[in-house]
């Protein structure tokens, strides 16, 4: 592409972006309905059992039957991962890291038909699932890249100081083995995507575990990666229920390492397992955000009016970073809620693969249900709604899991303030001054994002005091959304992530290894 896509240019492409993708969606609605098997050392293969998977904004619509895999096919899979894995980390620098760049170039070749399966799948509009199509061909690029600049990490040391002897050192990072990821829903392609390829580049293998409710995003992957080549046994797909394969995964005696994207406690519970046993094991999580933006009395409140929306909303608000705390200086509160409610109105809520609809379905029944559970809160212990809080059902709708974005106002110890709502529910709360709103924004066991809206003097209080990984200043393209390897490093704190390393940082490869002192005298 000539126009570099990322979440924070999204908003404008150019047309000949959208003609392709609606290209792309012709050729995909043509071919509904297919098989798709799992990968397993090197062979496409079925399972035992199958389940279809359907469009969540039009639920009568079929988008093919994928494999169950059981304990067995993951019990094979690891075991295909250890057979290939001492020739794999043998494998030159150079070689993996072609291999890897070739399976990025694949996914950025099929972008627009990736992106087309994303929307039905998920129910992104458009341009999400565009994005999220190409972040995922720029994480294998990107760290291929990261990988030779660092040579490996493989780096001499000073010979000790011994007179007449020669007593050479080295430090050298090698990989674990077979390395298990485990993707989310949300974003089955990118998430699934960019710790397969850190695994993969370092020399690890992999065994891949699509999410249960969006699986298709994970073989379509696994479609790239086989089409690059690389030998069987080094990458491995798994689609099926968690309750089946994950526990299965992650308890086997061959899993090396793990990376999980998903909820705090399902992260919690991979990371006891692992680190119970005989000897500790790396596990990387990301588990999830109760993300807050501070809007102080200087705030420029167009800026933040139009980040915000973005960013609560954007997805239907099921990102990890979306915007689900507002907190706003009593001075603008008025004036920047009734700028929200404009931004609100104009969202097109409708069928995502149109390129007029900013807002699909969200993306499971389960997410439906509990959408209709916290709009009955939202008139209780002291909160109002200011707009949505309902569940749309007819006409256009009526096939679909839609709903409308929702602002509500509260007091600061609302029930629903500290829960990660994961839809686009943004609770909002007047204070008094900005210590108060930071007090507020810090009071939550999560710290994955967080967003400002202020003067200029006062964004150096802001970073010194907010208890976030990744953090946003006055930035209209997303108040808390938006991070794209290269660009913006992506890592929680506190309950948000167990590492404090972030996705496409410079720290992020390293996780993947384990380093050997080598000393050798001559």
């Amino acid at each position: 592409m000539s126009f570099k896509l990322t979440y924070s240019t999204m908003f404008d492409p150019p047309p000949s972006m959208h003609a392709s993708y609606q290209a792309a969606m012709t050729r995909l609605l043509a071919k509904l309905g297919g098989t798709h098997p799992l990968h397993i050392n090197g062979v496409d293969q079925s399972a035992g059992a199958s389940a279809a998977t359907f469009n969540p904004a039009k639920r009568s619509q079929q988008l093919g039957h994928f494999a169950l895999a059981s304990a067995a096919d993951a019990d094979a899979a690891l075991q295909a991962a250890q057979r290939a894995w001492p020739a794999w980390r043998r494998t030159p620098l150079a070689t993996r890291v072609q291999l890897l760049r070739r399976a990025g170039q694949l996914i950025e070749e099929r972008v627009y038909d990736i992106a087309a399966a994303l929307t039905l799948e998920t129910g992104k509009n458009r341009l999400e699932a565009l994005g999220e199509a190409q972040e995922s061909a720029d994480f294998f690029s990107g760290y291929s890249a990261d990988f030779e600049r660092n040579g490996g990490y493989d780096h001499p040391l000073p010979n000790d100081p011994i007179v007449g002897v020669s007593s050479r050192n080295r430090s050298v990072m090698k990989p674990y083995g077979p390395w298990v990821v485990i993707a989310p829903f949300n974003f089955p392609l990118a998430l699934a995507g960019g710790p397969v390829a850190a695994a993969l580049v370092t020399g690890n293998t992999v065994v891949l575990k699509g999410a249960s409710a969006t699986p298709w995003a994970g073989r379509l992957l696994a479609d790239c990666i086989r089409d690059a080549q690389l030998p069987p046994g080094v990458f491995n797909y798994l689609s099926g229920s968690s309750g089946a394969i994950g526990a299965a995964l992650i308890d086997h005696p061959l899993t090396a390492g793990a990376t999980f994207t998903g909820s705090h406690a399902v992260g919690m519970g991979i990371l006891r397992t692992l680190q119970s046993g005989g000897f500790p094991r790396p596990c990387i999580t990301e588990m999830g955000g109760k993300n807050a933006c501070i809007v102080t009395a200087a705030a420029d409140l167009e800026r933040a009016a139009t980040g915000i929306a973005r960013s609560a909303f954007g997805m239907g608000g099921q990102k990890c970073s979306a915007l689900s705390r507002l907190y706003v200086h009593r001075e603008v509160a008025d004036a920047l809620h009734e700028k929200l409610l404009q931004r609100i109105a104009a969202l097109r809520i409708g069928n995502p693969a149109l390129q007029e609809t900013s807002l699909g379905p969200v993306t499971t029944q389960g997410g439906y249900d509990d959408y209709a559970r916290y709009a009955a809160q939202l008139s209780t212990q002291g909160a109002r709604v200011l707009s949505g809080a309902t569940q749309l059902r007819e006409g256009e709708y009526a096939d679909g899991l839609f709903v409308r974005p929702t602002l509500a106002e509260s007091p600061s110890d609302h029930p629903l303030c500290q829960v990660e709502l994961f839809l686009p529910i943004l609770m909002s709360v007047r204070v008094s001054s900005n210590e108060e709103a930071m007090r507020f924004a810090n009071a939550t066991p999560l710290g994955l994002t967080a967003g400002f809206y202020g003067a200029a003097d006062e964004i150096a209080w802001f970073h010194d005091n907010i208890e976030a990984g990744v953090t946003y200043a006055n930035r209209p393209q997303g108040a808390t959304t938006g991070a794209w390897p290269g660009y913006q490093a992506f890592a929680g704190w506190k309950g948000s992530g167990n590492t404090g390393k972030a996705i496409g940082s410079f720290y992020y490869l390293p996780q993947y290894l384990r380093e050997q002192s080598q000393t050798v005298v001559d």
